[in-house]
């Protein structure tokens, strides 16, 4: 590629050599890796779906909700996508322990977030979650962001929706307090 970067890890060609590139011998693990990965991080979105499904058609439609409040459906869909992308990033920085351990911590912050806020009916405390997952994930980013620029970026719409989520959290918790 002309910018210097390869999509995917590959073995440099040799000097002089202008064959293809072939995927590095780590590739179908890393592969194998990103997919366990995407799966546990939406095991962690089902047991929030379980904790705040019941909960959509009872206490959650009683609350006061701002008017930029989405539709009911969008949240799954989303938190699919940003769940396979966060899989991706911590599968490519699984060397770096210290982004590995943000990762899972994120993920932890996540799945409080909705036994807060559904589970117990707590905006408020929800609310302070969501704020300590926003600081984890600028964290995150900042821990990806020198060896795995890409896949930073991948995060930026994660990161535009939870600094919405929490807007939308805050307004609930200020309409209903």
């Amino acid at each position: 590629m002309a910018s210097g970067l390869r999509p995917w890890p590959c073995l440099a060609p040799t000097p002089g050599d202008n064959g293809p590139m072939e995927p590095a011998p780590g590739h179908r693990r890393n592969i194998g890796r990103a997919i366990l990965l995407a799966i546990s991080c939406n095991l962690v979105g089902a047991l929030g779906a379980y904790t705040t499904r019941p909960e959509i058609k009872g206490w959650y439609s009683e609350l006061t909700k701002p008017g930029f409040n989405p539709p009911n459906w969008i949240f799954g869909p989303v938190w699919v996508t940003i769940y396979i992308w966060m899989a991706l990033a911590a599968s490519a920085a699984w060397d770096d322990r210290p982004a590995r351990r943000t990762f899972f911590i994120i993920l932890l912050v996540n799945a409080l977030w909705s036994l807060l806020f559904f589970g117990m009916h707590r905006p408020d405390l929800a609310l302070i979650d969501i704020l300590a997952y926003l600081v984890l994930l600028v964290v995150w980013l900042r821990q990806l962001w020198p060896q795995h620029r890409g896949y930073a970026l991948l995060q930026l719409p994660h990161l535009l929706w939870v600094s919405f989520a929490t807007v939308l959290n805050a307004s609930i918790w200020w309409l209903n307090k």
